[in-house]
């Protein structure tokens, strides 16, 4: 099922927040005191990272294809 330009456009700014606050989490966690207490949801946030990359690529894949 094709998406609308609209669509892929609101998905990648909404991904592009979270991606804003996942990054935000990490460093807050990585700078705590015990940073070693926290590194599962260190692992969590930084693999949810990667994953919401590989989601933007894809929709600016989307994106240029509706370009051309």
């Amino acid at each position: 099922m094709p998406y609308t330009r609209e669509e892929l456009t609101e998905a990648r700014r909404q991904i592009a927040l979270t991606l804003h606050k996942l990054r935000e989490v990490v460093k807050t966690l990585e700078e705590k005191e015990n940073p070693a207490r926290y590194r599962s949801q260190i692992t969590l946030a930084k693999r949810r990272i990667e994953a919401f990359t590989i989601a933007n690529a894809q929709i600016e894949r989307e994106l240029s294809a509706l370009d051309e």
